[in-house]
């Protein structure tokens, strides 16, 4: 690896050294940055030819070199008929100015190691390109080494040089002298253009009809350079010491046999031996062989053997030349009308371009970028042609790569996608759009591309705004997705608001129909379906096309639409636009359609939520039921246990304290600041924590039981479900609570003083009418209620000792309808001593000892007008102070534990 750097080193600084050497104190590189060698050229390929730039203006010329070092070995005499010969060659080509001839950007300037000029652009000489690369840079430049002419290439660059002879002969009154491949040029756009009149004759009566010029005789003693080539030059030149134009055209039919022979010319002169080589040419060119000109195209064969006639007169002249029908190839004419193209007026321009792209695909490629493509991008100056000239080379761009469209048209077309007028202009570029974002850099595509589709969006042509909408979606995958966002769909949104065209807005909606796979759900969700709403005309199409995003959004398998949407915004929407009195059957049909099928999946996805709730409470419910606990675990839990059930308590308060009137609420309140003042004062007792704990293993079952309780306050839904007969002698855990509570597995807690008073597990979700459903002793007085929990039967742990607890309650009795409560006779006054403290124990006092009481159902207890609890005069504050008279005996723990938790 380092010896390759090493080599790519070397190299490097030799060629640098090459050029400074070259071109050092020299006049020219005061004005020019001179570059790398790229070709050769001029008499004997002589001149090296650099590529460089013009310091000032950055164009770009190409600097010919001639180093006085390569003729060190001659006199100094011969030097110095080098030198001049070269010097007048440069002088009469930087005189002359013509189309057909290489044109001179710089005049010669000599140094003292150099002579060095600069003229257009230059790719290489005829001769390089045909194989002859002396005084080329080593290794040869890969590009003149694998160059090819296009049949295409050949003819019209023959075209070109028959042009410049022409010019020469009758405009000038010149001949040439030294017509050969050498000093023919290919500039860098691949037109072919002459150079070396280092050996050219003017007319000695330039004025006359007749030209005539005085040639000099062959001096073999005299340096090459300072000879022309012998093998281009005519038979008369060497023998006769005579010349004129036709001298040039022999010249001319050696280069067309050179061209299609890989660079050799008819004859091989001996250069030693010059007038014996063309006495021998002399000959075989009186009686030519056939096999002498079969490789040349059969239809210029005829031509090029009058061009190498013996005798002048039979030769063409140059005007001649140009009208052979083998220059007329479609190709050749379309290079020679662009090289006239500034001859013409607009209207012939206009002709010719509308034509041009059913030429432009039989060119070769690298003759439509090198020589169509400038001409081209020289008519941008002229907006009148844009729209002529715009498709053409957007044409010529999708045959580019990206790199060179980024490097031969971009910079010529920037300029052009400003260009509002004529409108034309902004078509022509939407129905390219394609083309542009996929070989635009990003950059430019935002300054440049992107601008432009927004002006389209807001032009005042309605047609425009269609071919706009109707092109977007064609390339909406290029564009990235902040402008789609930020600037492309608020424009389009605006277009829909703000139009008064129908087709415009219908254009808009389907637009945004067909890029709706581009945008993310919820920029969808939130921007445009709203955006549809306020949509104000209800014309058919449009409401159509409403459908139709809306339909396209809510199927697409990456957007959709959720069901929490469709119920309130989405559904609401549509159906009022499907009775719009405008729609016929079909499309009210189509509405219908749409909607059911949203319809449809709102409750499949609805009822499965459901579904997978309830399967989990199931579950949860039957784990708690197999799984009851074990009571040495619930012992050491008991901490966290009391603190579950506080916090469970206290959010049963808050949900059923939603059935209390305004009048119980306050009370609540405030015997409940009073409850927290003695909490604070006084830690919880040690009775209390065992009240807590003794049956800690029914907190799973009570937290299922309101998770059953809260689903049916969601679904404000009643449900009957028939309570389990409370067990006879069941231990009852002493639970301070501020509010009804539920007991474990759905069984009703009774109210503390009647224990069949309670609420269904499943039926405290529906608050009844009337008077308040908590307005008796339990939530209007601060006397705590205790809960009659019902033992799990599958638990075999002993049960504790709470004996002195039961003398609290009476036992449970069997249930009774509500059909049979009436007939039921009341029991003595003695047997029940809760009732009796409510007042007079007569006839009109319903017996509900054991009558199971629902919170709104029915049939699982009684109704409001028959329950008596439900009048709230009947538990007044001396009825329930009542209580110690009536000889119950209570338990001390519990009065204490009590006195620590409300006071």
């Amino acid at each position: 690896m380092e010896s390759m750097l090493n080599k790519l080193k070397s190299t490097v600084t030799k060629v640098t050294a090459d050029v400074t050497s070259a071109v050092m104190g020299n006049p020219v590189t005061r004005e020019f940055e001179v570059g790398r060698h790229i070709a050769s050229g001029g008499p004997g390929l002589s001149w090296r030819i650099y590529n460089g730039t013009k310091k000032s203006t950055k164009q770009e010329v190409a600097v010919f070199v001639f180093d006085k070092k390569t003729i060190d070995k001659f006199q100094k005499f011969e030097k110095d008929q080098i030198v001049d010969s070269l010097k007048k060659g440069v002088q009469q080509l930087t005189r002359l100015r013509h189309p057909r001839l290489l044109t001179v950007q710089h005049p010669l300037e000599e140094s003292r190691d150099c002579l060095a000029f600069c003229t257009e652009p230059v790719f290489a000489s005829l001769a390089n390109v045909l194989g002859q690369w002396d005084n080329l840079p080593s290794p040869v430049p890969k590009d003149i080494k694998e160059y090819k002419l296009y049949d295409v290439e050949t003819k019209y660059g023959l075209l070109q040089i028959s042009e410049g002879l022409s010019f020469l002969h009758s405009g000038v009154k010149m001949v040439h002298g030294n017509l050969c491949t050498e000093n023919i040029i290919l500039n860098k756009s691949g037109a072919w253009k002459v150079m070396g009149f280092d050996f050219s004759i003017s007319s000695n009566n330039p004025s006359e009809v007749e030209p005539s010029y005085s040639c000099k005789e062959w001096d073999p003693n005299l340096p090459p350079l300072c000879l022309p080539n012998p093998e281009y030059l005519a038979p008369e030149y060497i023998l006769s010491v005579s010349c004129d134009s036709a001298s040039d055209m022999y010249s001319l039919g050696v280069v067309v046999h050179a061209v299609f022979n890989e660079g050799k010319p008819v004859f091989h002169v001996n250069k030693h031996d010059i007038f014996k080589s063309f006495s021998r040419q002399l000959d075989q060119l009186s009686s030519m062989s056939p096999a002498l000109l079969n490789k040349l195209p059969e239809e210029v064969r005829e031509h090029v053997k009058m061009l190498l006639s013996v005798t002048p007169t039979v030769r063409p002249d140059a005007d001649q030349m140009t009208k052979i029908p083998f220059f007329d190839d479609v190709g050749a004419v379309t290079l020679q009308y662009f090289d006239s193209l500034f001859q013409r007026d607009n209207l012939q321009k206009s002709q010719f371009f509308k034509g041009l792209p059913k030429v432009l695909p039989k060119l070769p490629k690298r003759v439509v970028i090198y020589r169509i493509l400038p001409a081209l991008t020289s008519e941008f100056v002229n907006p009148d042609m844009v729209p002529f000239v715009l498709p053409n080379v957007l044409l010529i761009a999708e045959e580019c790569t990206k790199e060179e469209y980024v490097r031969l048209i971009l910079p010529d077309l920037s300029p052009v996608f400003k260009q509002q007028e004529p409108i034309q202009i902004l078509l022509i570029f939407l129905q390219k759009m394609d083309l542009l974002l996929t070989k635009t850099p990003a950059e430019d595509i935002k300054n440049s591309v992107l601008p432009m589709v927004y002006r389209a969006l807001e032009a005042p042509s309605v047609q425009i705004q269609e071919l706009c909408l109707n092109i977007i979606p064609t390339f909406a995958n290029l564009i990235d997705y902040p402008s789609m966002k930020n600037s492309l769909i608020p424009r389009i949104k605006s277009a829909c608001l703000q139009t008064s065209s129908l087709a415009v807005r219908v254009n808009s909606l389907v637009c945004l129909g067909k890029i709706l796979e581009y945008l993310d759900k919820w920029f969808v969700i939130d921007e445009i379906l709203p955006f549809l709403q306020q949509i104000p005309s209800r014309e058919p199409a449009v409401l159509m096309g409403i459908l139709g995003i809306f339909k396209c959004t809510f199927s697409h398998k990456k957007l959709g639409i959720p069901k929490e949407h469709l119920a309130t915004k989405t559904l609401p929407h549509l159906v009022s636009l499907s009775i719009d009195n405008n729609l016929n059957l079909n499309q009210f049909n189509s509405f219908m359609a749409v909607i059911r099928e949203m319809l449809n999946r709102m409750e499949a996805e609805h009822k499965t939520k459901l579904e997978q709730l309830h399967v989990m409470q199931e579950q949860q419910r039957s784990i708690n039921i197999s799984n009851p606990g074990h009571p040495s675990e619930e012992t050491k839990g008991s901490s966290s246990s009391v603190s579950q059930l506080l916090r469970v308590h206290v959010f049963l308060y808050y949900v059923l304290q939603m059935s209390l009137t305004l009048e119980e609420k306050q009370r609540l309140a405030k015997e409940q600041e009073q409850a927290a003042k003695l909490r604070s004062q006084q830690p919880l007792a040690p009775q209390t924590v065992k009240a807590f704990v003794v049956a800690p293993f029914r907190i799973k079952d009570l937290t299922s039981s309101l998770l059953t309780n809260m689903t049916s306050l969601n679904n404000m839904s009643l449900t009957n479900t028939v309570r389990p007969a409370a067990v006879q002698g069941a231990p009852i855990s002493a639970f301070p609570s501020s509010g009804p509570m539920v007991g474990s597995m759905g069984a009703p807690l009774a109210n503390g003083y009647n224990s069949p008073m309670g609420f269904q597990g499943s039926a405290m979700g529906m608050r009844p009418t009337g008077p308040s459903l908590y307005g008796g002793m339990a939530t209007t007085t601060s006397t705590p209620n205790f809960g009659a929990l019902v033992q799990n039967p599958g638990h075999t742990s002993k049960a504790p000792d709470m004996s002195a607890l039961d003398n609290l309650f009476t036992s449970n009795k069997p249930k009774v309808a509500l059909n049979q409560m009436a007939s039921m006779a009341p029991p003595p006054a003695a047997n029940s001593p809760w009732l009796n403290q409510y007042g007079s124990s007569s006839g009109a006092q319903t017996q509900m000892q054991g009558g199971p009481v629902g919170m709104g159902a029915a049939q699982a207890g009684f109704g409001i007008q028959a329950n008596p609890f439900f009048s709230p005069q009947n538990f007044s504050h001396p009825a329930a102070q009542s209580v110690n008279q009536a000889g119950v005996k209570h338990s001390t723990s519990v009065n204490n534990d009590l006195k620590d938790l409300f006071g």
